[in-house]
């Protein structure tokens, strides 16, 4: 038997890789003031079979229960995930907002909630998690429903309706 949320996790695995490469490419142009026409094309390895091997061995010992999760106080949920491979903050962040519903989630290290934070309050520059955690305190018990919104502030969709929160 498949384990609760198991499907969500393993389906995160190959956005957060892909995450992961885009925010380290757009980190360095930033940081080493490289032109774009000097950094190499980005190599993709999929490693998304591994991790999702990975995950499965540790709930099919035990070592993991997804369903044991949602007991969880949030930052326990995350420590738990990250201790499997391939599974980041990023990803135990989607998987609180999105498998276990907490409303109080907050991602500051997701690239798209950097630009509409940047974009809504008119920055430069790409906000650091710093200043990120400073506004998003208030929005607080309710940070999961403004990172929707803020998703869809950057691709263009309207807001989300009562049902889709």
């Amino acid at each position: 038997m498949i384990d609760f949320g198991f499907t969500a996790v393993a389906n995160l695995i190959p956005i957060s890789l892909f995450n992961r490469i885009v925010h380290d490419d757009i980190m360095a142009r930033k940081y080493l003031h490289v032109a774009v026409a000097y950094i190499p094309p980005l190599k993709v390895v999929d490693f998304t079979p591994l991790f999702i091997k990975n995950l499965s061995e540790r709930l099919e010992s035990g070592r993991l229960s997804l369903e044991g999760l949602s007991a969880l106080a949030d930052d326990d949920v995350v420590k738990k995930l990250d201790e499997v491979k391939g599974i980041g903050r990023w990803t135990a962040e989607m998987f609180l907002i999105f498998s276990l519903n907490r409303a109080d989630i907050f991602p500051a290290d997701d690239l798209v909630i950097m630009k509409a934070m940047q974009k809504e309050y008119a920055m430069r520059r790409l906000p650091g998690k710093g200043r990120m955690h400073a506004i998003s305190r208030k929005w607080k018990p309710y940070r999961s429903i403004a990172t929707i919104y803020l998703w869809r502030s950057v691709d263009g969709q309207k807001k989300p309706k009562r049902t889709e929160l």
